[in-house]
C-alpha cells in the first residue's frame, strides 16, 4: 500500500477542517467585518456583535471550504496548494462538501437569528459568490476573474455594518468599493510570483494570458481609483482628519510600490523584490486603514 492510498484511509483530522477555512485569509475578513461594525450607527450588543463576527468568520471559512473542495484538481498541480488537505490526501472531497454547505448554511442562519435578515442576507450572498460567481464561472475562464471575483472578499464590512443598522448606507458601500478595487492589485502582485504555478494549473490569471509587463501595467491603474475609494470617506465628511490623513499617507505608499512594479522588467520570481514588497504591504494596508477607519471614530464619538 502507497502512502498516498493509507492517506486516504485515516480520517482527517480537526486541523484539516480547520485548515480548510484558510484562517490566515479570515484574520482580514474578520477584521475589516468587525470595523464595519464598530463604525456603524446604533448600538449592537456585546454578545450579539460577537456573534455577528463568528458568523462572517464561519460564512469566510465555508467559501474557503467550497472553494477547495471545487478546485481540488488545481491546487493539486500548484506548489503552493499541493499540501492543502484535499490534495495531500487527508481528507476525502465528500467530506470538504458537507462541511463547506453545513457551516455557510449554519452562519447565515446564526446571522439572522442573532442579528437581522439583510445582513444574513448580505452573507449568504457574499458566500454564493465566492463559490459560484468567482470559484466556478469566472476562474478557469477569464484573465478577469480576480477583478469582478474580488467582490466576494468587499462584503465583510457591510455585513458588520448592516448587522447593526439592518441597511446599507454610503459608507459601508465605500468600503465595499474599496476592496474591490484593492483586490486586483493585491491579488496580481502575487499572481506574478507564482505565474507558474498557474501556468502549469492552467489558470488564466492575468500574467499568464497578458503577460508580467501588461499585469504590472494594471497594477498601477487599479491602485489609482483605490486610492480615492480610501480618501472618500474623508473628503465626503464621512471620516474625520485622522482618518484622512491616514488614508492619503498610506495611499501615496501604495502607490509609490505600485510605481516601482511597473517599473520592474524582472521575469524571474527572485528578481520580483518589489512585487513582494507590494503584496506584503497590501495586507498591512487594509488593516492600518479599517484600523484607523475605527480609531477616528471613537476620537470623533
Amino acid at each position: 500500500m502507497t502512502t498516498q492510498t493509507l492517506s486516504y484511509s485515516l480520517p482527517a483530522e480537526w486541523r484539516d477542517f480547520l485548515a480548510l477555512t484558510k484562517p490566515r485569509v479570515m484574520t482580514l475578513v474578520v477584521f475589516t467585518g468587525l470595523c464595519g461594525l464598530l463604525v456603524a450607527p446604533g448600538h449592537l450588543h456585546p454578545v450579539l456583535g460577537f456573534t455577528a463576527i463568528l458568523c462572517i468568520a464561519l460564512g469566510a471559512g465555508a467559501a474557503a471550504a467550497l472553494n477547495q473542495w471545487y478546485e481540488a484538481d488545481l491546487d493539486a498541480v500548484m506548489k503552493r496548494t499541493a499540501s492543502r488537505p484535499l490534495p495531500a490526501g487527508r481528507m476525502d472531497r465528500q467530506s470538504a462538501l458537507h462541511f463547506g454547505v453545513g457551516l455557510g448554511v449554519f452562519s447565515v442562519v446564526l446571522m439572522g437569528v442573532a442579528t437581522n435578515w439583510f445582513a444574513a442576507a448580505v452573507l449568504a450572498a457574499s458566500i454564493l459568490f465566492y463559490v459560484l460567481v468567482y470559484t466556478v464561472w469566472l476562474k478557469r475562464r477569464t484573465p478577469q476573474n480576480i477583478v469582478i471575483g474580488g467582490a466576494a472578499g468587499a462584503f465583510p464590512p457591510l455585513i458588520g455594518w448592516a448587522a447593526v443598522t439592518g441597511d446599507a448606507s454610503t459608507l459601508p458601500l465605500l468600503l465595499f468599493a474599496l476592496i474591490f478595487l484593492w483586490t486586483p492589485p493585491h491579488f496580481w502582485a502575487l499572481s506574478l510570483f507564482v505565474r507558474s504555478d498557474y501556468a502549469k494549473a492552467g489558470v488564466p490569471m492575468l500574467p499568464v494570458v497578458a503577460g508580467a509587463r501588461a499585469t504590472r501595467a494594471q497594477i498601477l491603474l487599479y491602485t489609482v481609483p483605490m486610492a480615492a475609494a480610501a480618501v472618500a470617506p474623508w473628503a465626503l465628511g464621512l471620516a474625520g482628519l485622522l482618518y484622512g490623513i491616514a488614508a492619503g499617507a498610506l495611499s501615496l505608499l501604495f502607490l509609490g510600490l505600485a510605481v516601482q512594479v511597473f517599473a520592474n522588467q524582472a521575469t524571474e520570481p527572485a528578481q520580483m523584490k518589489p512585487e513582494k514588497r507590494l503584496f506584503a504591504f497590501s495586507i498591512l494596508y487594509l488593516f492600518a486603514l479599517f484600523g484607523a477607519l475605527v480609531v477616528d471614530h471613537w476620537v470623533a464619538a
